[in-house]
């Protein structure tokens, strides 16, 4: 098996076509040789892992991956988990990758492993909040709480989200694994339910930017990534109202806001408004930040969660930092919107988002806007 291995990792950069080392560790596996297979990605990564750009090496080390993170059973729970603690200058991005893919494919009793064997820091905390997403009560698995409630990461950044999933959580859009991809809803575009319309003559009271840079980044943290990854662009905004503002003039309040993504909305492209839930309004924060736009892959569950809450608090006028529960309860009174118009600055592709909210006051209105295309 070494030589067989050997033999491969020798003639890889030189295949026009790899499908026939992928059905060698296909093969592997279905025998029940998990180990075999994890060799052969472990020695792929020694060889190749500094040479990101060979396609060759990418394509192989993600079907074994996937394969034995797909594949139900411990022990290729476990030989998925060596294979990434092997690939040490991989970085944190596989991290979050290997922590989705596993959650997605194995029961939580067999990823004990991954909190009692060799494993980062960081796949542990991703692989908590994945399981999390998944509905799974990590404090009821031994090894898993053993960890989660240990100072071990007291300061990493997915400490602040909660071990359980909060009301607005309830459907979580998750994608689907197998070894030859994956697959994910796209919860974008109009609501057709609760629509209001735009209030001609509508008296509205004075509004006055009060967007900050902190804030402007904290709304716009579940679709960072589509600007920093792709080809998105983002509007974040917040402005302050001089009296109450009635929620049903929210759409002719947003006309005079003077937001680029609004500009030349009129009668060939009009504005469309609707209420949304504070749990649809989550839905389309966590899609954005975990799956990513058209050009990349997201931030994973675990940090898509973080991102996707990092937004929502801010848009219901919340500081960074602020305890998740108070986060929760002020996110509930909050009034929430979605909008479209078909302007030149949405790209109307798959990738648009127009989201808004109204404080519990009705004296703060937040906007964020964000597009993407392929």
């Amino acid at each position: 098996m070494v030589d067989q291995i050997q033999k491969i990792v020798t003639k890889l950069p030189d295949l026009k076509n790899v499908t026939g080392v992928w059905a060698v560790a296909d093969g592997w596996v279905a025998q029940g040789d998990a180990v075999s297979a994890a060799d052969l990605g472990i020695a792929l990564a020694k060889t190749y892992g500094s040479r990101e750009h060979m396609w060759q090496y990418r394509s192989v080390f993600d079907h074994v991956l996937r394969l034995l993170a797909t594949t139900r059973g411990p022990e290729n729970a476990t030989q998925a988990v060596r294979l990434v603690s092997s690939a040490t200058d991989a970085g944190r991005e596989l991290d979050r990758y290997a922590a989705s893919l596993l959650a997605s494919g194995h029961e939580a009793t067999d990823l004990s492993v991954v909190f009692t064997g060799r494993a980062s820091e960081e796949l542990r905390a991703c692989l908590v909040h994945e399981l999390v997403l998944r509905g799974v009560v990590v404090e009821e698995i031994p090894a898993i709480a053993g960890w989660a409630t240990s100072p071990h990461w007291s300061h990493h950044p997915l400490r602040w989200l909660p071990m359980t999933l909060s009301d607005v959580e309830g459907s979580v859009d998750l994608p689907s694994y197998s070894t030859r991809g994956s697959s994910h809803s796209m919860p974008y575009g109009p609501s057709e339910s609760n629509k209001l319309a735009v209030a001609a003559h509508a008296d509205v009271p004075s509004l006055v930017d009060a967007t900050t840079d902190a804030v402007a980044t904290a709304m716009a943290a579940a679709v960072a990534n589509w600007a920093e990854e792709s080809n998105g662009r983002i509007e974040g905004k917040a402005f302050d109202l001089a009296a109450p503002l009635d929620s049903a003039l929210v759409p002719t309040a947003l006309l005079t806001l003077g937001l680029d993504c609004l500009r030349g909305v009129g009668k060939k492209a009009p504005l469309s408004v609707a209420v949304r839930s504070a749990a649809d309004v989550w839905r389309v924060l966590f899609a954005a930040a975990s799956t990513g736009g058209a050009y990349n892959s997201g931030c994973r569950g675990a940090y898509g969660r973080l991102a996707a809450w990092q937004s929502f608090a801010a848009l219901a006028g919340y500081p960074e930092g602020a305890p998740f529960d108070e986060v929760e309860a002020r996110a509930a009174d909050c009034t929430w919107y979605g909008f479209e118009a078909n302007t030149k600055w949405f790209e109307q592709v798959a990738w648009d988002v127009g989201l808004a909210a109204l404080t519990p006051d009705r004296r703060r209105l937040l906007v964020l806007a964000a597009t993407d295309t392929d």
